[in-house]
């Protein structure tokens, strides 16, 4: 039974469901905005605000740490601590929006764009 269990394992083991995460995190902060099936943009959405809350605290500590949790890539880290956090300085959350698309049409999956606001 999967009660209390809400994680979305998009039919991958551990490593391939954080490697996936990394990776849209690092479009979305590259872009600003991504296209991505529904259920991927809900999940990511958690993620990508844990990590700009991280960024607006401005310590050593969490700028190291951001950079960890984007696979050291200096770029991106700095990108998201020096102009997307501190557009959020006194906001406490909702960094994000996501906006429904129609279904896809090869696979009928639905699908959204989220965008940082």
């Amino acid at each position: 039974m999967r009660h209390g269990n809400n994680v979305r394992k998009f039919g991958r083991n551990k490593n391939q469901r954080h490697a996936l995460m990394k990776g849209l995190m690092l479009a979305l902060i590259a872009h600003g905005k991504i296209e991505t099936t529904e259920a991927k943009a809900k999940e990511l959405r958690p993620a990508i605000e844990k990590m700009v809350t991280k960024a607006n605290l401005g310590t050593l500590a969490s700028r190291r740490l951001v950079i960890s949790r984007l696979y050291g890539l200096t770029g991106e880290a700095t990108k998201l601590i020096d102009t997307i956090a501190p557009k959020y300085k006194g906001q406490a959350g909702g960094y994000t929006r996501i906006t429904k698309l129609p279904r896809r049409l090869g696979d009928a999956s639905k699908m959204a764009i989220i965008e940082f606001i």
